[in-house]
């Protein structure tokens, strides 16, 4: 074809124009780079990630025409713009296997150190693009499987004219969810979470005097507040309604209703102590009784929802299982093999995968050997068939990803249980294990969904496979130093504790000196010994402790995810990160593998997620909405119902103007999701900045207008309100 003309769609075998190219690769590694940073903040946040493939289609369309044009070049063919949507939609899959498990080595006392977080993300990848190669061609081929929205992916490339208007809808999401973000998280101009609590403090005038008191007001415990950010508004709108809506309803069930009657029946008796509590519930606040009943409650319903998701799923096991099996001795005997039919040999496959699991066997960051190893090699296999069949049926922004953890990660632990694995090395072996399933299970639909969406324009299987295996390598860098930096720039060292001057037990071994880091240390440069208290001890709460040369803790060290201390000592204010999905990897792990988990919390949880599945409502995001706190899962629900509204609106116009009903396609691609996706980026991308921030306190405390600026609960609603209307008009178009 001559140099400029447009090629037919899809591109037929016989041609082979420009596809794996320098330039598209770097723009698709760059844009997997943000979009995974913000991946891993949202999973941190509300362990929940969504697919980034059509906003980087869109911004590859539009990014590779303007470079054309400014350097004079050729313009980029649709293959070239499918390796950028490839590559970049790498980091969000890693970023999700990686913010689900390894913060959980954290949670159980341990250091989450740079080391094995690339292991886990570099390794998974490979194995994830590998062990799904064997599963491509009858998946591919399989017309029962819709890929939805790699078929919206693939109709965005196709109509790629359009990109100019619709990239500037992304940009212009990203925009004012970054300026948004600062305004409210950096300069602290308005609340970030506006809450309503039942009953308040009065005055009451008695003869000593007045005399400050709490009333419990008509719901004692009661709670409401929403988390107004607009990554979390973007998330909602994407999710949809009824997901919103179900999430919401956990929450409402956690604060109106769990919490509340734990207190009022708790409260009937001012020394009433119930495991695993360490004081009265009559003394608890409303975060107490959630750390230490509600959250139990939670993850007891997440592990349940995630295995019943994986049971209704066993029919597709097996189907891909045995389609996958009898593929890996096809395509003996050709000589040759068309352009979009050409992939990694099964030879390379399985040399790759078996390189992987030596790999880590053979790693000082795996402490179960080879047998451990190929635990991994089995599960991977598994849950990569699995997520791939999956992302066919219902995309990969609802793929159970964490419900094949939890079943990995319960198998696991309870093999080890059976061998009697169950020192500290083996919690680390059983977490290593299910994080690399978790990364290859996730970065396997993906590389389904986008192999799906080169199938739909004539890619070459290949070379996108080998871009998939250099973006998730890519991402995976820069991923693990981001989860690392957001941990260190809120983790707090603060003199304001109960263990403050207690002695540190006898018989517990003190880790090596410590010092203090980020604001703290500049006021004290000692170092300190380390005491981790993985339970509680003498009347010291479990933590992790700097011991003086006198054997007396003095500092407290609450790290930045799944801390519980929310401002410094000098009453700065820190982001800390729920990280729901990482915190029930560790409970499970120690759980198990220690035997003291509290089961009647936790199987109320379980019991709840059957009483919804018997009621036919979903139990994941139900469950997932009683772990998480109520404020941040009502924007995402306002978010839901945006998109409700705004899609109805636009299918009433279409059918006054005469048209057809509006696809299922073109609302995956529709203005609303691309400046959701805009905002759930700028909006992250900005909370990374803010947490960082926390490294240079004196930039912090010079942009924090807070003090004089800040609006009350209900004002601090009218700007949230003003993002919500500019969604819903763009919503409409």
């Amino acid at each position: 074809m001559a140099e400029g003309e447009a090629l037919p769609i899809p591109v037929p075998p016989e041609l082979d124009p420009p596809e794996l190219t320098r330039g598209p690769l770097l723009l698709g590694v760059l844009l997997g780079i943000v979009f995974g940073a913000s991946s891993i903040y949202l999973t941190l946040k509300v362990g929940l990630t969504v697919s980034a493939s059509i906003p980087v289609a869109v911004l590859a369309i539009t990014v590779l025409r303007a470079l054309s044009r400014a350097l004079g070049t050729r313009r980029s063919t649709i293959l070239e713009n499918n390796t950028v949507q490839t590559a970049g939609s790498a980091g969000e899959s890693i970023a999700f296997g990686v913010g689900v498990t390894m913060p959980a080595l954290m949670i159980l006392g341990y250091d989450m150190d740079i080391g094995r977080v690339m292991l886990v993300a570099i390794l998974g990848s490979i194995l994830g693009v590998l062990l799904f190669s064997p599963m491509r061609r009858p998946m591919m081929a399989d017309k029962t499987l819709a890929f939805p929205e790699g078929t919206a992916c693939a109709e965005v490339l196709k109509v790629g004219e359009r990109g100019g208007s619709t990239a500037r809808t992304v940009f212009s999401g990203f925009f004012v969810g970054l300026f948004y973000k600062l305004a409210m998280a950096g300069a602290h101009l308005w609340k970030e979470v506006p809450t309503w609590v039942s009953g308040g403090i009065k005055t009451v005038a008695t003869p000593q005097g007045d005399l400050t008191v709490s009333t419990p007001g008509v719901l004692p415990g009661g709670s409401v507040g929403a988390e107004i950010s607009p990554e979390l508004l973007g998330v909602g709108y994407i999710v949809g309604l009824r997901v919103g809506g179900i999430m919401l309803g956990g929450g409402v069930l956690s604060y109106l209703v769990l919490i509340p009657m734990i207190k009022f029946f708790g409260s009937a008796s001012p020394d009433a102590l119930v495991f695993p509590a360490t004081k009265p519930i009559a003394s608890m606040g409303i975060d107490d009784i959630r750390n230490a009943y509600v959250l139990y409650i939670g993850a007891g319903a997440v592990a349940a929802g995630g295995i019943i998701s994986m049971a209704r799923s066993l029919p597709t096991i097996f189907t891909s299982l045995r389609a996958g099996l009898s593929s890996l001795g096809s395509g003996k005997g050709k000589t040759e093999v068309l352009r979009t039919e050409r992939e990694l040999s099964m030879k390379t496959v399985l040399l790759g995968a078996l390189a992987v699991i030596a790999a880590i066997s053979l790693s000082p960051f795996f402490p179960v050997g080879f047998l451990g190893a190929l635990l991994m090699g089995l599960f991977a296999f598994l849950f990569v068939t699995v997520s791939g069949r999956l992302t066919g049926e219902i995309g990969s922004s609802s793929n159970p990803i964490s419900g094949m953890t939890v079943a990995t990660l319960l198998l696991t632990c309870l093999i080890f249980l059976a061998a009697d694995w169950v020192g500290p090395e083996h919690r680390l072996g059983a977490l290593t294990i299910a994080g690399v399933v978790c990364v290859a299970a996730s970065v396997g639909g993906t590389t389904a969904q986008s192999l799906k969406t080169g199938a739909l324009i004539g890619a070459t299987p290949r070379r996108q496979q080998i871009t998939m295996i250099i973006g998730s390598a890519t991402s995976a860098l820069v991923i693990g130093f981001t989860l690392l930096l957001l941990n260190n720039a809120s983790t707090v060292y603060t003199l304001k504790h109960e263990a403050a001057g207690v002695h540190a037990p006898a018989d517990v071994p003190l880790g090596p000196a410590e010092p203090l880091r980020g604001p703290e240390a500049l006021a004290d440069a000692a170092s300190y010994r380390v005491l981790q208290l993985p339970k509680p001890r003498d009347g010291i709460p479990a933590g992790k402790y700097l011991v003086d040369e006198t054997g007396a803790i003095k500092y407290l060290v609450d790290p930045g995810i799944n801390g519980r201390v929310k401002k410094r000592d000098d009453d700065t204010p820190v982001v800390k990160y729920d990280a729901p999905k990482a915190s029930l990897m560790a409970l499970i792990t120690d759980g198990i593998l220690t035997q003291q988990l509290p089961w009647v919390l936790v199987i109320l949880g379980v019991m709840i997620a059957a009483t919804l599945e018997l009621a036919g409502v979903s139990a994941l995001p139900f469950a997932v909405g009683v772990y998480l706190p109520i404020a941040a899962s009502a924007p995402i629900f306002v978010g839901g119902l945006v998109r409700h509204f705004a899609d109805r609106a636009r299918q009433r116009r279409r059918v006054s103007a005469g048209m057809a009903a509006e696809s299922e396609l073109e609302a995956e691609s529709s203005p609303g999701v691309l400046m959701s996706s805009g905002l759930i980026a700028g909006g992250a991308i900005a909370g990374i900045g803010l947490a960082l921030l926390a490294l240079a306190p004196s930039v912090q405390h010079a942009i924090n207008f807070g003090e004089t600026a800040e609006l009350g609960d209900l004002g601090s609603l009218i700007p949230f309100g003003l993002l919500v209307a500019g969604l819903v008009v763009m919503a409409r178009r």
